[in-house]
């Protein structure tokens, strides 16, 4: 069971970080060339924005009917819709065809988590659930850094003259289509949990599709936990996705001027390429250090704490990398910094989620307060794009890139607001 709810996440988490290495080449190519680069980065923000917004729908419709027919059946079925989703956009000839099926891929992509965490938090009996939810959210990294290697292998084919490099983006798509297999396993071997069999015994499922929402929303403690519950999702999923999620861009344009004074001779692009999955590689290993911190912390001194501590950093280093980044080897200890502080806290997501809802609607109350984010987040990546095109836009570029994310990194401060009023679960049973 762990191993199937595990490798869907996994999996989950390599198709989004596809999208991330590959939406600026992608759209370069799908724009023609015709469009500068600060309108490149301008549409790939709404090509975001979209993909968070399809997210967030898969994630409020799918938790929820996955506690009306089955977190397994409903899983499976987010699996297969990411997977197919991710290989029809490296068939893309427009941008807004690439953008439309971004929507789509979202809509599997949102339904993982929630199902996944409540399958697992119900399974697992108390002292090793926190260390399985945790381990659950550090193999997104595992997800990450398989894009990375990934891209590195296409990139080699691309130097190589086995692919055309313009098309490289095409191939990265085509390897995200292979979790597809996935979705047969997951229908073989996973079954569902026996709070969620003892509910369907005794007829007290919700008996409408969304039936979870009116249960969920008709006691007081589950509204009060499901609004600081969506509070902390969406600090930390803003702060991830509404502003972590364009370092990358930020490196490419700093990578490029580097390299072309220095070695103008050289391959300026496979150059930048190395060092952005270099960076990539280390944030990544900075991010999984930060989910293990977290998880000893929530289990040492409490949730709230952790939460605490996780915001506060995430507000400082985010600010320290977009100010302070000017070379490749300024991104090799700046980025794991902010991959600690940025990613603790959806170590805290997992364990911390499930504990605030009873069984009855604990798929629906997860969904939803980390999906919720997904919406905040689309707003945030047009809210991104029109800092960067209009109220910055006078300074050159990247400078734009730059005020606008340490703009934005004031959502941090909603997170430690919220995590100050958050109910404390640490050795607390899940509530039936």
């Amino acid at each position: 069971m762990f191993a199937v709810v595990s490798a869907a996440w996994l999996f989950d988490n390599l198709d989004q970080r596809l999208f991330s290495l590959a939406r600026i080449p992608a759209l370069t190519t799908l724009m023609d060339g015709r469009a500068s680069a600060l309108q490149v980065q301008a549409f790939a923000k709404v090509v975001t924005a979209l993909f968070l917004i399809g997210w967030g729908i898969g994630g409020l419709t799918l938790g929820a009917l996955g506690d009306r027919f089955g977190r397994a059946r409903l899983l499976t079925a987010a699996i297969l819709l990411y997977s197919v989703g991710t290989g029809l956009t490296a068939l893309s000839a427009s941008g807004w065809q690439f953008a439309l099926l971004r929507l789509l891929t979202g809509l599997g992509i949102g339904g993982v988590f929630g199902l996944a965490a409540a399958i697992l938090a119900e399974s697992v009996p108390g002292r090793a659930r926190l260390a399985m939810l945790a381990i659950l959210q550090v193999l997104s990294t595992v997800g990450n850094m398989g894009a990375a290697l990934v891209k590195m292998g296409v990139d080699l084919l691309a130097s190589s003259g086995a692919i055309r490099a313009e098309q490289s983006w095409r191939w990265l798509f085509a390897a995200g289509a292979l979790p597809a297999a996935l979705a047969g396993l997951s229908g073989l071997y996973l079954r569902e949990s026996d709070s969620w069999l003892r509910l369907r015994a005794a007829g007290a499922l919700p008996r409408r599709w969304f039936g979870s929402y009116a249960q969920l929303l008709s006691q007081r403690e589950e509204r009060r936990n499901l609004l600081l519950g969506s509070l902390l999702a969406i600090a930390g999923v803003v702060g991830l996705w509404g502003i972590g999620e364009y370092a990358v861009d930020l490196q490419h344009a700093v990578f490029s001027s580097y390299f072309a004074q220095r070695n103008p001779a050289s391959d300026v692009g496979a150059l930048v390429a190395q060092a952005i999955n270099r960076a990539y590689l280390s944030q990544m290993a900075g991010a999984a250090l930060g989910m293990f911190g977290f998880t000893y912390v929530a289990g040492r001194f409490g949730r709230r704490p952790a939460f605490i501590v996780g915001f506060f950093a995430a507000l400082v280093l985010t600010l320290l990398v977009y100010g302070r980044l000017r070379t490749p080897i300024d991104a090799y200890w700046m980025m794991p910094l902010m991959g600690v502080a940025q990613f603790s806290v959806f170590a805290g997501f997992a364990i911390y989620l499930p504990e605030l809802f009873g069984a009855k609607v604990r798929a629906t109350g997860v969904s939803f307060a980390y999906n919720l984010g997904r919406f905040a987040a689309a707003g945030g990546s047009f809210l991104s794009a029109w800092l960067t095109t209009r109220l910055f836009a006078r300074f050159a570029y990247p400078a734009p890139l730059r005020y606008a994310a340490m703009t934005m990194c004031s959502i941090f401060l909603l997170g430690l607001i919220a995590a100050l009023f958050a109910p404390e679960t640490r050795g607390r049973e899940l509530r039936e």
